[in-house]
């Protein structure tokens, strides 16, 4: 019988609870997400709340629709950081009490380096030049040197904060991804806005500050959310671009919840198409945030011999992917 591990995701609106095999078998994956009302961000300590109060049963339904028992963990994996911080917290005391419980390791993981790991066993890539983009992190990223290292970020406001907060202007509730989108589908009119680029950084805060204007200004929302996700995106691949040149990679992945956008998957496509790299996007279901990364990178530093006592255990809210040893990478 494969070892199995579960994962647990509470860094930011999700909670979710994930097992996986050491064949790289997702088994389960449950998740809660904690809604703000409409024109609202999310607020911590309310999701926080909608975390206690749904985490027990996100466990057991995800022990359940895994058919294992919780004797049957090798270990708890949990996401130490970064994200908000009452989020975290929920999360992290949950993992501890199973740990502890059960008397198996308990395995912290970066969040962000979750979604990169999931992402190369979904799409099968081994090596490749990273884009992950959601609502924390808006970075390029390679492999080199036992660490995951970006090459490139933005110096403000994330890609998936950037949409958010221009969907809030526009009265839509958090996350706002999916209805730019939509809206942006709807419209071909560009409207110049700042576009920023930086070395290999880039700025997204004129740019949202620019695109508000514009609904106060009565330009059609549609017509706004065109000209944002196409200057927004185009800064965000040039970037990638300059990476992929400088590293050679044959593989692109792109990961996080904004990866889901096919209008930025279309812009990477052709991006990578002229260095002759393939693009591999992590399917939908797994491009936000869940337990799976967590429960699958856990697994990964578990078999590699990392561990916290549960006794000395905390959360990261800032907590760079670039500054945490992978041992399980050549």
């Amino acid at each position: 019988m494969p070892e199995c591990v579960l994962g647990i995701e509470s860094t930011a609106h999700t909670f979710s609870a994930s097992v996986v095999s050491s064949r790289g078998e997702i088994l389960s994956n449950v998740k809660s997400v904690y809604k703000p009302p409409s024109g609202s961000g999310i607020h911590p300590f309310n999701a926080s709340r909608g975390h206690l109060a749904a985490g027990p049963g996100v466990v057991m339904q995800s022990l359940g629709d895994a058919g294992v028992e919780p004797g049957g963990l090798a270990a708890v994996c949990y996401s130490m950081g970064p994200g908000l911080g009452p989020c975290l917290r929920i999360g992290a005391v949950v993992a501890r009490t199973l740990a502890a419980s059960l008397g198996v390791p308990l395995v912290p993981v970066n969040h962000a380096i979750g979604h990169i790991e999931l992402g190369c066993l979904l799409t099968k890539c081994s090596d490749p030049l990273v884009l992950l983009v959601s609502g924390g992190h808006s970075m390029v990223i390679a492999y080199a040197g036992r660490r995951w290292r970006i090459l490139g970020e933005s110096l403000d406001l994330t890609l998936g904060q950037l949409l958010d907060q221009f969907g809030r202007a526009a009265g839509l509730a958090s996350p706002c991804g999916r209805g730019i989108e939509q809206a942006a589908s709807r419209s071909s009119r560009f409207i110049s806005l700042p576009y920023t680029v930086k070395g290999n950084d880039v700025a997204y805060s004129g740019l949202l500050t620019s695109a508000k204007k514009l609904l106060e200004r009565g330009v059609e929302f549609e017509d706004a959310a065109y000209s944002l996700q196409e200057t927004a995106f185009a800064m965000i691949v040039e970037v990638a671009e300059r990476a992929l040149a400088f590293t050679g990679k044959k593989e692109v992945m792109a990961v996080g919840g904004v990866a889901a956008n096919q209008r930025l998957a279309e812009m990477m496509k052709i991006m990578s198409r002229r260095h002759t790299a393939s693009l591999r996007v992590v399917p939908i279901e797994y491009s936000g945030d869940c337990g799976a990364q967590i429960a699958w990178t856990g697994y990964l530093a578990y078999r590699s011999g990392v561990s916290v006592p549960v006794a000395s255990s905390s959360v990261k809210q800032s907590w760079r992917l670039d500054t945490v040893d992978i041992p399980w990478r050549n």
